[in-house]
């Protein structure tokens, strides 16, 4: 289970991210004797006030914190103080990974001067925080700075100027394509990039006060969403990265991550290691021992001797729209012993697809549901909303024709259109 991501070693891939879990000394430690294989400190710079309150939840369906918000900022305690937590952890668990984040104002003196004291202290690594979406961003750091290709990369290389460990840059979600900053973070010296950081947010509106959520004595501001609801727009960024080949450095994946399936998920998508933050604040951090569990049982599942061989092996297969098979084709198909007639799948195709699930009578004069595979388009969309496991399956439907994509085919007009001009 061991990991290295960019040349920090640690026992297994599960770190906390930089947030409230690791805010001290005392909590890190809880950690690593439950099991974490490392933790990125919460993040470093001059000390802020926070405010009160300063988290706030998205509920669905039952599910308590399906999206967690927050307008919490960096440590608000003194850089000594943490930094001398920081070495007493780092002494007794020398196995364990500590990263130190961090965030100055873009300036290379305060840079050469954050990376100088902590990397004092022992630490394994530094990741910068070129993501927080809030209040640090008023002040120009955090997402000001993310947001910006060329300050990314100035401010990597002013730490990569006198860093000694491996520097991992922190990304925003809040950009039109990240692709674009990690190339910046790649280009300034960076061994690594994380992703995701939160994501602008507002968690709700109280309908009876007209207060947002949370609030501060009647205020309110954006915050950083995560939580389990992220989860696949920071899967999308990370294989965006994964795929691209100017970003030829490891990835730490960070975004909604709970389980040891959505770790597989993410490192299958490329990255090197995961960090954790919002299931540990909803479950505690008992929960890595399930995580580690899990993931070796699969790896003993899979035959598969190394973590370190699933990295990116689903990269290959994540392409762009334009090269899907047009002439693949599916077609749903209801197993009329396994559905409870719930209706959901007619009512969802008539109202809102593609009208080709029938109601019909059985021989014994029951009714069962039936799907016209003539006119079936394959959209999974009856097979999403079967509330019953095995009720509906979609299945390949041999239509004997080639293989054709949209740029295949753009590309034979094209060529059509030259030769006949």
């Amino acid at each position: 289970m061991y990991t290295n991501v960019a040349g920090i070693k640690s026992p297994n891939p599960f770190w906390l991210a930089s947030a409230p879990p690791t805010n001290s000394g005392y909590q890190v430690q809880r950690a690593f004797e439950a099991g974490w294989g490392g933790a990125v400190w919460k993040t470093l710079g001059e000390p802020i006030i926070n405010t009160s309150s300063r988290f706030a939840a998205v509920s669905f369906n039952g599910q308590r914190v399906a999206g967690f918000n927050n307008i919490e900022l960096i440590t608000d305690r003194p850089l000594e103080v943490n930094l001398r937590e920081i070495e007493e952890t780092k002494l007794r668990f020398p196995d364990h990974a500590i990263i130190a984040s961090l965030m100055v104002e873009p300036e290379q003196e305060k840079w050469h001067e954050i990376v100088k004291r902590v990397e004092a202290v022992g630490v394994d690594g530094l990741e910068l925080n070129f993501g927080c979406p809030h209040g640090m961003a008023e002040r120009g750091m955090g997402a000001a700075s993310g947001q910006v290709p060329e300050l990314v990369e100035k401010q990597t290389y002013w730490v990569k100027e006198v860093a000694q460990t491996p520097v991992i840059v922190k990304l925003t979600p809040n950009i039109t394509d990240i692709t674009v900053t990690a190339e910046s973070a790649v280009q300034g010296g960076a061994d690594a990039v994380s992703m995701i950081n939160t994501i602008n947010s507002l968690a709700g509106v109280d309908i009876h006060t007209w207060n947002t959520v949370p609030n501060v004595d009647g205020k309110g501001a954006h915050g950083g969403y995560c939580g389990p609801a992220v989860k696949p727009i920071a899967l999308n960024m990370v294989a965006e990265c994964a795929r691209n080949p100017s970003i030829n450095v490891p990835i730490s994946g960070i975004g909604g991550i709970g389980d040891w399936q959505n770790t597989v998920e993410f490192m299958l998508m490329g990255a090197s290691g995961v960090q954790v933050c919002t299931a540990a604040m909803h479950h505690g951090f008992s929960i890595v021992e399930d995580m580690i569990d899990g993931l070796s049982n699969y790896l003993d599942e899979k035959g598969i001797g190394s973590v370190q061989e699933i990295i990116g092996k689903t990269v290959p297969k994540y392409s762009d729209w334009g090269d899907m098979d047009l002439n693949y084709q599916t077609v749903a198909r209801i197993n009329n012993d396994v559905c409870i007639n719930c209706n959901k799948c007619h009512i969802a195709c008539e109202d809102t697809a593609h009208q080709c699930i029938d109601m019909l009578k059985g021989e014994d004069g029951e009714p069962i549901l039936q799907v016209r595979e003539e006119e079936c388009v394959g959209c999974n969309l009856c097979s999403i909303v079967c509330p019953v496991d095995g009720a509906i399956d979609m299945i390949e439907k041999d239509n004997n024709l080639p293989p054709l994509s949209w740029n295949t085919r753009q590309n034979a007009i094209n060529a059509k259109s030259l030769a006949n001009s």
